[in-house]
This record gives structure tokens, C-alpha cells and sequence, in this order.
């Protein structure tokens, strides 16, 4: 079965329009409250949000929703992701929801789901509440209603938290960090966490209003970063997404590293220690440099499907601990049970600080492949992978390639483009490469 409204990470879209209206989240909130109900008494599920100014409406009609089966709700206000899910496994509550768009503009919003345990939801568990969604309602007696409260410092939690991933011997002090919150849901943590830790802080994109989150700043907007770390002569710049569970960062030169950078440090790290890295998870996406790179250390790098809770799987499943996106989708899940932007940070400048080097020195020996991307918009998608004369041509620029860059093509998920990209250490070559398939496909 196919899921109508879960998509890879949640249920997501522009706020007033199907499915992110308050009536679609009641109704969302009473069905997850059935299913739950099936498999405990008196559930208590986690509300979290970010910054959007819509948060407060589907926050209402969730609790209502919840509360309609009989679920209990603590609400604790805005707080990144990962914070929501390493909430719900420690107070062992039943359920985490977070309603966020993450690096979407403001006018978006939407609602992601943890487990117990911290972490994302499988396929199967959509399938079922979206079963309920079609079921008529059953409203519990009134004597039975769910009940609301406030969680008491919910961000003082996981601020501790965030700072119980690293050794206790580490300090900050002596260093200054602009820490970049996208004017999300990390604001009023991420710049405790590391001034806590003995850092001067800068903050920057940590003024929310409800509509400014993502604009111009954080991880999708590292430009900013970039300036400000330049200007005040900072020795580090942080930047996190809308809800906190992506990184980028920048180093005292201005330069910008990306996920597959940040992977590439965090088990290069590990490996220095003589700690076993039996393997990465990257995603289709990931830089052939950092694979390269990983294969010279003995490490294999296996690919994923875009998307971390992809990568999640694949971790899960090869019992492997470290995997990543460009985007700065980290996993460390001997860290954490998801991906964490502040956790992820701490753990690459403590290998900086463990090791010595500078973050530009444990890069020495990985240069990122140059990428071209070519949407080609289709009349439609049905039947590509049987295309003649493009597999014809794929397969004459993969014999070109041969280990110098690699070949991806796959469908939009939203819409009749095929994304063409190609990977090369020669950029004009990685161009031609993709312009041919480009052409091939419209040919």
C-alpha cells in the first residue's frame, strides 16, 4: 500500500491548504490516539514545535485530537527535533510529535512522529494511522478526556543533554563560535549549549518572530554565517535548520564544510582513536571523494535512498553507528537516537580539539568531487528506466567516467523531472557528461 499523506519525513505542506489545516490535524491527532490506545491504557505523547507562527493552531487541534482519544499531552513549547526525541525516551512517554517544516519557508509547516525508543516511525505505523483516519471517529467517554500540562524546562533538559555527548574535559573556552539558529526552534538552546561549555558566543538568526525562520540565515543560508564568523574574527560559525537536526559549518577562514565533510571528520576521528568504524551510511547523494576517501581507511560506504530516516534504516540494519547527508543530516547513534545539528557540532570540534588539527587539516586528503544537477522536465515519468536511448548513452559516459565520477538519475517525487546529475573530478567533463544524458532523454 501507498502512503497519502506521510511522506518521506512526515506530513509536510503550505499551511491553509490540504493536508495542514486544523481540521485534517484534529483528525490526525484523534487517529494516532486510536492507534496508540491499541497498545497502551492511558497513552502520554510529547508535543514540540518550532517557530512558525502556525505552530500555535496546529498545536490546538492536535491536542484536541489527542486528547478526544483519551491520549495525555505534555507540550513543551518550541524545541528542536532531536530535543523532542531524546525527551520522549527519557521521561518514557509513548510518543513524540513535532510540528515543523525544518528548512522549509514559514508558510509551510508540518508534523513528524517519534517512537519510544527516540526514533523515526516505520512505514507500516503511517499505513495503520492513515487506515484510522478513514474509520469514524470514537470519542472516549468524557470522564476519560486526555488531559494537557506544561513540560517544566523542557530546554534545560536537552541542553544538558546535548553537553552529556562529549567528555567531560572538554572545554570551549578561549574560543569564539557564532552559533546561526535559523530563527528556529534551536534559539534559545543551541547559544547555551556551547557558551555552557566555555565558548564566546555570537548569535545569529536567534530573533524569531513566527515569520522569519529560515530566511537568509541557517543551514540552507550559510552565506550569512560566512560573513558574520569573517567580521568578528570567530574561530568557528554553527548553522542549524528551522528545527536544529541539520549542520553546517564554518571555519575561522570562512570556508564552508558540508555533511559529507563533517561525516568524513566524524569517523575519520573515531578511526584515529582506535575505535571500530565497521562502515558509513551516505545516501545516493553523497560525495565520491568521501567514499574514496573512507575505502583508502578500509571503510565502506553504502548508499542509501535520500533521506535520513533511510539512512536510519540502513544503520539500524547493519548494526553501524555513523551516516550522514550533504544536507548535514548526521547520525551518530551512539550519540543519539536521530540526527542532531548541536550534537553533530560538538562532536567535530571535539575531534578538532582532540586531534589537533584544524578542520581544513582533516580534510587534507578529501576534495569533493564537482557535481552538475540538469532537471529535464517530461511530459511524464511512467516507463523512464526503459528509455533506449538514454540507458544507451548512460551507459558510454559511465565506460567515460570509469572510477574518475559516477552517474545518478532519478524521479522527482513532486513533480515530471528527472534529476540528472553527474559526478567527476573534472568539472567540464562532469557538464558534458550531463548535458549528453540531458539530451539523450529529450532526443
Amino acid at each position: 500500500m501507498s502512503r497519502r499523506y506521510f511522506g518521506t519525513d512526515g506530513i509536510r505542506g503550505t499551511v491553509g491548504t490540504a493536508p495542514i489545516t486544523p481540521d485534517f490535524m484534529l483528525r490526525l491527532g484523534h487517529a494516532v490516539g486510536r492507534v496508540l490506545r491499541r497498545s497502551h491504557e492511558r497513552p502520554t505523547v510529547l508535543i514540540g514545535k518550532d517557530t512558525r507562527l502556525s505552530g500555535y493552531m496546529i498545536e490546538s487541534a492536535l491536542e484536541a485530537g489527542f486528547a478526544s482519544a483519551g491520549v495525555d499531552v505534555l507540550l513543551s513549547g518550541p524545541l528542536p527535533t532531536p530535543g523532542v526525541a531524546y525527551l520522549v525516551r527519557a521521561l518514557r512517554l509513548d510518543l513524540g510529535v513535532v510540528i515543523s517544516a525544518s528548512h522549509n519557508p514559514f508558510d509551510d509547516n508540518g508534523i513528524k512522529f517519534f517512537s519510544a525508543d527516540g526514533t523515526k516511525l516505520p512505514d507500516g505505523w503511517e499505513l495503520e494511522v492513515e487506515a484510522a483516519m478513514d474509520e469514524e471517529p470514537s470519542w472516549v467517554h468524557s470522564s476519560a478526556l486526555g488531559k494537557a500540562r506544561r513540560l517544566e524546562d523542557a530546554s534545560g533538559r536537552y541542553i544538558e543533554f546535548c553537553k552529556s555527548t562529549i567528555p567531560h574535559s572538554m572545554s570551549l573556552r578561549g574560543m569564539t563560535v557564532v552559533v546561526d539558529a535559523a530563527h528556529g526552534a534551536a534559539y534559545h538552546v543551541a547559544p547555551d549549549v556551547f557558551h555552557e561549555l566555555g565558548a564566546e558566543v555570537i548569535r545569529l538568526g536567534c530573533e524569531p518572530d513566527g515569520t522569519n525562520i529560515n530566511e537568509g540565515v541557517g543551514a540552507t543560508a550559510p552565506e550569512a554565517l560566512v560573513d558574520m564568523v569573517k567580521k568578528h574574527g570567530a574561530d568557528y560559525g554553527i548553522a542549524l535548520d528551522g528545527d536544529a537536526d541539520r549542520l553546517q559549518l564554518v571555519d575561522g577562514d570562512g570556508r564552508l564544510y558540508n555533511g559529507d565533510e563533517l561525516l568524513y571528520v566524524m569517523a575519520a576521528d573515531r578511526l584515529n582513536q582506535q575505535r571500530p568504524v565497521p562502515g558509513v551510511v551516505g545516501t545516493l547523494m553523497t560525495n565520491m571523494a568521501v567514499e574514496l576517501a573512507l575505502q583508502a581507511r578500509d571503510v565502506p560506504l553504502v548508499r542509501a535512498k535520500v533521506g535520513d530516516r533511510y539512512v536510519l534504516e540502513e544503520l539500524t540494519a547493519r548494526g553501524w553507528q555513523l551516516g550522514g547527508e550533504g544536507s548535514g543530516h548526521l547520525l551518530a547513534l551512539d550519540r543519539h537516537t536521530t540526527g542532531d545539528g548541536i550534537v553533530s557540532a560538538l562532536q567535530v570540534l571535539h575531534a578538532v580539539q582532540r586531534g589537533g588539527r584544524s578542520l581544513a587539516q582533516w580534510l587534507d586528503e578529501v576534495t569533493l568531487f564537482p557535481q552538475t544537477l540538469i532537471n529535464v522536465r517530461l511530459p511524464r515519468l511512467d516507463g523512464w528506466q526503459q528509455h533506449a536511448g538514454l540507458a544507451r548513452e548512460r551507459e558510454a559516459v559511465e565506460r567515460e567516467l570509469a572510477s574518475r565520477g559516477r552517474v545518478l538519475i532519478r524521479a522527482s517525487g513532486t513533480e515530471p523531472v528527472l534529476r540528472v546529475m553527474v559526478e567527476a573530478q573534472d568539472p567540464a567533463l562532469a557538464r558534458r557528461c550531463a548535458e549528453r544524458l540531458a539530451a539523450a532523454l529529450t532526443a
